[in-house]
């Protein structure tokens, strides 16, 4: 073989390898283990056995963090301390002497890195600790992590984080293609653009407290992580948002709630966390106003826009029916509605809430076809996601109401299940509406499921916009059937989200 075919093979052989690296693609999931994945596992945080897990589950990620002992070697720990031992003050030697509580030496970074190099789909999220010490220390760390992920060459699995914005800094200074991700949540999505940074790894409740931080990142092409994100609710929340990574200590969970958003390709696309304090948001709910009775004799009186009756504080909208008179009723309170704010067409509704507790209550969580003044009610459709009354306590029930099928007819279809502590602890009823069925559930567990059956709208005017409705409704033919106990009032109905996926 001549010198020009050694050459152009070299080059060939340099060319594959460069485009193999760069074309490496890890899983499609969104879900990065903390620390690797030991809570269901019984591996330690941070060893060796807990990567190998989360690699095993299939997760797009597996976070750790990153120490220097006092003779600068980089270990794998979270805290600040060892067995007991002051990891910056403490040489490595010390250290490993103790192992881990399954045996496992204490890792380094070389070691960990080389473990997950042995894969190619999940990522290596990096956490560069702070360190007590100072700024001085923590570059010195910095530029020790960074050489070793050079060293080793695992620049391509490595997700940088830190809650040290200059350590982030430092990283882009000596690795211009490297992927950051900052943790403290105190930087806009915008001065993470101008500072070249790239990622935002907030905790979950900076994203919750302000909705628009999302949206707005993703439009800059930040990406996006939140942590520590246990709770299935918050998850689908979360994922619902079209987040890019989400981390916790429960992948498995994270794992499964991820692959039914891939599935069924549903977006969270309206909701309130009440994420504010005063009057409802004014650009989400309006108000069913007066007291005619509303068609089931009510004794109420709805208000709008009365702090007295519906009030956001801490994170929950409280709807009050209160024993005070206005005009022709004794009560108040409040109905709130979306009615040309936001009307929708298949999805599931969701929404958390505490009950009132009283004879004479009647709070519903529920909805009304658009077309309502054109065709008229039953005809426009109704869905009562949650109704309760008072006098039969710890209960709730679930209705659709039709043309065909409605409760003056007496044929409605419907379904009544015992609830624990609804007056005592949120509980989730939602509704998932698709063109097929629609599914009646509390706490994720569908009670009632009431098929399309495709004969004309008279049973089935489902088809269409239906906008939402939240009250808290006194006596009236069903919640005051067996009288109002006025000992009750004021009675709240407390809402801690709603949420509408599609």
């Amino acid at each position: 073989m001549n010198n020009k075919n050694t050459f152009f093979l070299l080059l060939t052989g340099i060319f594959m390898s460069s485009l193999a690296l760069h074309s490496q693609s890890f899983h499609a999931n969104r879900i990065v283990a903390h620390r690797g994945a030991w809570k269901n596992t019984g591996t330690p945080q941070n060893s060796i056995a807990s990567l190998k897990a989360a690699i095993q589950l299939g997760c797009v990620g597996s976070e750790f963090d990153v120490r220097m002992t006092k003779d600068e070697v980089l270990v794998i720990n979270h805290d600040a301390h060892y067995e007991g031992m002051d990891i910056e003050q403490t040489d490595f030697s010390e250290l490993r002497k103790k192992p881990l509580k399954n045996g496992e030496l204490l890792p380094t970074l070389e070691e960990y890195l080389k473990e997950g190099k042995k894969q190619k789909k999940t990522m290596l999220v990096t956490e560069i600790k702070p360190s007590p010490a100072g700024k001085e220390r923590a570059m010195k760390l910095t530029e020790k992590v960074v050489e070793t992920v050079q060293k080793i060459k695992a620049q391509k699995w490595v997700v940088y984080i830190s809650f040290d914005y200059d350590i982030l800094k430092k990283v882009r200074e000596l690795d211009k293609d490297a992927q950051l991700q900052y943790l403290n949540g105190n930087i806009s999505a915008a001065q993470l653009k101008a500072d070249n940074i790239g990622g935002a790894d907030y905790h979950f409740s900076v994203f919750q407290r302000d909705e628009k931080w999302l949206p707005e990142a993703q439009k800059l092409g930040i990406v996006t992580n939140t942590w520590t994100v246990n709770d299935t609710l918050a998850m689908d929340y979360f994922l619902g948002q079209g987040i890019d990574y989400l981390t916790t200590d429960e992948p498995e969970k994270g794992l499964k709630h991820d692959a039914y958003f891939a599935k069924t390709k549903r977006k969270l696309v309206w909701s309130d966390e009440f994420n504010y304090t005063g009057l409802p948001d004014d650009q989400k709910w309006g108000y069913d106003v007066g007291g005619n009775g509303w068609g089931n004799n009510e004794l109420q009186y709805y208000t709008e826009k009365d702090s007295n009756t519906a009030i956001v504080r801490k994170g929950i909208l409280s709807i009050t029916a209160r024993s005070q008179a206005k005009e022709n009723r004794k009560f108040t309170s409040a109905r709130l509605v979306t009615r040309g704010k936001g009307e929708w067409t298949y999805g599931r509704i969701e929404v958390r809430a505490k009950l009132p507790k009283g004879r004479g209550t009647w709070p519903a969580i529920w909805m009304l076809g658009k077309d309502i003044k054109e065709v008229g009610w039953p005809k426009c459709g109704e869905i009562d996601i949650m109704e309760h009354v008072g006098y039969d306590p710890d209960t709730l029930v679930g209705t659709i109401h039709t043309q065909t099928y409605n409760h003056v007819r007496g044929t409605q279809k419907s379904k009544k299940i015992f609830i624990k502590n609804p007056y005592s602890e949120f509980h989730i009823y939602a509704v998932d509406w698709t063109p097929e069925k629609m599914d009646f559930m509390l706490d994720g567990v569908t009670y009632l499921s009431i098929p399309n059956e495709h004969k004309s709208v008279n049973e089935w005017p489902f088809d269409k916009p239906e906008y939402l409705l939240l009250n808290l409704a006194v006596g009236g033919n069903w919640g005051g059937a067996k009288g109002v106990d006025e000992g009750v009032f004021p009675a709240t109905f407390e809402i801690d989200y709603v949420r509408i996926y599609q």
